[in-house]
């Protein structure tokens, strides 16, 4: 851009605001940038010291010293953020790089402090060139008019329902797409692998089960995606084949059942535009409406899709966290939400040609890693499970930018999402080679492989081979890394099979143990963590630990697990710690407190659980004792899994505060007018012992109503 555009534009920003925003470099001297082609003098700049750190217990010390941490009430801004951190391996880490005065998620958090009140309570908008507008007393109205009401339910659908409910049919789609390619081009590395599942599902679709599984395959990934297509005004054959029959009835009266996911999504942004809906109640419920598609034509279909290609979860005991890695090793990360092409390589590595590969430069081998949602998912997998190149799951999102920091993490490949943009200037410091795997995300400076799930083998091999080149210069350099010695074994793999298996082909043993009180009920603690005062993993471990003394059995899914693993509530060993009758069931079964469904994509899998107990109690899904919590959310695919969860009739619990308290009539509507219509409700508390209550009472109540 030349100067003279610079200063007109500068100058047209002036004639609104006065003032300016300056990016200048922060307090290391690094530009306010992460385009890593302005970072050539990373390596004088910042100084890593891996010794300078005090480190965590001793890892046998470990589970004992985060449950000493969370009885301490110091987790306020005085000490953060290693009064919320409870992953031992992070804790160190962050030191490591706060100590070097790099760019890091929690210091970046201390640096936006104080955030806006207008934006924290859904009372700013900025959808037209009249704003940004705020509402606040002296001004209760935008320039065009609009009232808090609807600013802020408008806010809510526009910046997190459409968004989260077009992330996961975005991600389903790819799925079907990557189904069919399996079909059409066995050559590919790719592979069905539950073939019987492929039947089931598309049994229900009214699908030809005769046809051989290739053209089945084909036949089940195109009706997908010919639904997601479809047009709004067109019902869902998605939701009218896999939704339970009362839950239907109810939405098709509410006006609720939805029609294609993307067309659902088009035309709720449509009403988004500006002078056009007011109405805050019709845009609450159209958030609903949304929240069915986001189910069963997103996470649903999703998670039938993934398991056909990759096998349906299995129970075993696997490991987690940084002390898996290896000096010696190439280590590859693979992150994101969608490990198709990470499930290829890892077969691919596994074998005695590419470790040979591994061994002549210089390493004991090649292991990949899962990290996030992506992590959780081929830990749970049968079809990962057994495979030599697998080396476990790394961590939670906030953990991203310590991971690389260690310095052996050789290749990193990300599809979407939770790949945070500061990942370029990360891997030039410490000699990452970063790829992504999906034309959705892009970074500055970085290599993209589009997807083409027909060229699997190809993209895979081209992966392998950049991950052995990297750690060939890594090797060459001799460079100074630290891996904290961090590990965690856990019981991992549940899902509605796998449990139904483990119970002898029924639910009715849970059942039994639910009716006579030994469980009270069920509690899903599910989405991600955030680097809030009070979260950072400290919130879900408190509550859980809460909730599993008082006989409630949790279903974990998303970043939680990884806090859930890293923290032992993932082993059986932790049937210690639960309540007397959830004790003696554990025991009983080998099983511990917390369920790792997997990823928070998998919440498509705990639906489906709750839906056969129903259908086992005859009673709609509003009748269970259960809870769904995100008691540190993130982003919008969890606001928009809310909105299921209350189209499904279930209490939803969420902190932080979405940004909704600026208008008592959406407020009213979500906590409370949503049920008188059969639906769920919201439930905001950002203290855990008061949100342990709240479960425990509402799940009583529950019990109550069934009679038991």
């Amino acid at each position: 851009m030349s100067d003279k555009s610079k200063e007109n534009l500068q100058n047209s920003t002036n004639t609104i605001s006065p003032g300016k925003v300056s990016l200048t470099a922060d307090s290391s001297g690094i530009s306010g940038t992460n385009d890593p082609n302005y970072h050539d003098d990373l390596h004088e700049k910042i100084k890593i010291n891996y010794d300078n750190i005090e480190k965590s217990p001793s890892p046998d010390k470990v589970h004992q010293w985060q449950r000493d941490h969370i009885k301490v009430d110091d987790q306020k801004p005085e000490g953060y953020p290693l009064n919320v951190i409870v992953d031992p391996a992070m804790r160190e880490m962050y030191q490591v790089v706060h100590n070097a005065d790099f760019t890091n998620v929690f210091d970046r958090f201390s640096q936006q402090q104080p955030q806006c009140r207008h934006c924290v309570e859904g009372l700013s908008c900025q959808l037209c060139a009249n704003g940004p507008c705020r509402i606040h007393p002296k001004a209760p109205r935008g320039v065009c008019g609009v009232d808090a009401h609807t600013m802020v339910a408008r806010n809510f659908v526009y910046r997190h329902v459409t968004i989260g409910t077009s992330a996961n049919i975005f991600h389903a789609h790819q799925a079907a797409r990557t189904l069919k390619a399996a079909g059409e081009h066995p050559e590919s590395g790719l592979k069905i692998r539950d073939s019987e599942k492929l039947k089931q599902y598309a049994e229900m679709l009214g699908l030809d089960t005769n046809k051989s599984i290739e053209k089945l395959a084909i036949d089940f990934g195109q009706f997908v995606i010919d639904d997601i297509h479809r047009p709004a005004h067109d019902d869902s054959k998605l939701v009218e084949a896999f939704a339970p029959t009362k839950r239907k009835k109810l939405w098709r009266e509410l006006g609720l059942f939805p029609g294609g996911g993307y067309s659902e999504v088009a035309f709720s942004q449509t009403k988004c535009m500006t002078n056009f809906t007011s109405d805050p109640i019709d845009f609450l419920l159209n958030s609903v409406r949304l929240g069915v598609a986001n189910e069963y034509q997103g996470l649903f279909a999703l998670d039938i899709l993934q398991e056909i290609l990759m096998g349906t979860q299995k129970i075993s005991f696997q490991k987690q966290n940084m002390g898996l890695l290896s000096p010696d090793m190439v280590n590859i990360i693979t992150n994101g939400h969608m490990p198709l092409l990470a499930h290829v390589a890892i077969e691919m590595a596994s074998s005695d040609e590419w470790q040979e590969k591994a061994r002549q430069a210089g390493a004991n081998g090649i292991q990949i890693f899962g990290h996030v949602c992506e992590g959780q998912q081929l830990l749970n997998y049968a079809g990962t499970q057994n495979m030599r190149a697998f080396g476990g799951q790394e961590g939670e999102w906030l953990s991203e930018e310590y991971l690389l920091a260690t310095g052996v993490v050789d290749l990193f490949m990300f599809d979407y999402n939770c790949t945070v943009p500061t990942l370029p200037i990360y891997a030039k410091r410490f000699g990452t080679k970063l790829v992504s795997t999906h034309p959705v995300i892009k970074l500055q400076g970085t290599e993209t492989l589009d997807f083409v799930p027909e060229k699997m083998n190809e993209q895979a091999e081209k992966v392998l081979n950049m991950a052995i080149e990297a750690y060939s210069k890594r090797r060459s350099e001799n460079r100074e890394v630290y891996i904290p010695p961090y590990t965690s074994e856990c019981m991992v793999g549940f899902s509605t099979e796998s449990i139904r298996e483990a119970l002898g082909g029924s639910f009715d043993p849970l059942i039994e143990q639910i009716a006579n009180g030994n469980i009270r009920g069920i509690a899903t603690i599910v989405g991600c963590t955030t680097a809030r005062y009070g979260q950072g993993g400290s919130n879900i471990f408190k509550i859980t630990k809460g909730l599993i003394e008082n006989n409630i059995l949790v279903l974990s899914g998303g970043c939680t697990s990884s806090v859930m693993e890293y923290t032992g509530l993932t082993h059986p060993s932790a049937a210690d710690e639960a309540g007397e009758g959830l004790k003696a069931v554990c025991k009983q079964l080998g099983i511990p407190p917390v369920l790792s469904y997997g990823a928070c994509v998998d919440i498509g899998k705990m639906t489906h659980t709750a839906m056969e107990l129903a259908d086992a109690l005859n009673v709609d899904t509003d009748k269970l004792p259960l809870v769904i919590g995100a008691p540190e959310y993130l982003e919008q695919k969890a606001v928009a899994d809310a909105c299921t969860a209350i189209a499904l009739g279930w209490l939803v619990h969420v902190a932080p505060v979405p940004s909704v308290t600026g208008s008592d009539v959406v407020v009213k509507t979500l906590t409370e007018t949503t049920e008188t219509l059969g639906l769920g409700k919201l439930m905001v508390e950002l203290d855990a012992e008061k949100t342990i209550k709240i479960y425990v009472d509402h799940i009583e109540k529950k019990r109550k109503e069934l009679g038991i």
